[in-house]
């Protein structure tokens, strides 16, 4: 067994992954800005330590035409002037709904949100940041990591 697929989940729950995907595209055709979805999904994938998403990410954000500087300081978002207020609303609910133990003020952060997004552009948002964290969970137990660079 490999180290990288530990569950082999694309063979053994076939009907499921295929499902999962059409939910990803269900999201790719909404109205959602594509890069903020990079973002949001770069962002939950950083704080849950899914390396393979962290990197598949980046990668989608650059084809996309992300600014290095911005991916460079998403991490550190709060303390940059590179977000705008949408931006920076939609990634302190991301990370509101990443970090479920750490508790959040989510009617605070949803009235932010709904200053920059309608009713159904949340809606999308939230079952993007569910969606990624789902992935990353799949993604860390069955252990698809980043290959390992050679020393």
């Amino acid at each position: 067994m490999s180290a990288f697929d530990r569950l082999k989940l694309h063979s053994h729950a076939t009907d499921a992954m295929r499902a999962l995907a059409g939910v990803e595209d269900i999201l790719a055709q909404s109205t959602l800005d594509p890069l903020l979805r990079h973002l949001i999904k770069l962002r939950a994938s950083q704080i849950n330590g899914c390396a393979f998403c962290v990197t598949m990410h980046l990668a989608e954000a650059r084809e996309d035409a992300e600014s290095e500087e911005r991916l460079d300081h998403l991490v550190v978002w709060r303390e940059v002037a590179l977000f705008s207020a949408a931006e920076r609303a939609a990634l302190a609910w991301t990370e509101a709904l990443t970090r479920l133990d750490a508790p959040a003020d989510l009617g605070r952060l949803h009235e932010a949100l709904s200053r920059h997004f309608g009713e159904a552009e949340t809606a999308t948002l939230t079952t993007a940041i569910g969606m990624i964290n789902l992935w990353n969970r799949l993604m860390v137990a069955s252990h698809r990591d980043q290959p390992r660079l050679a020393a």
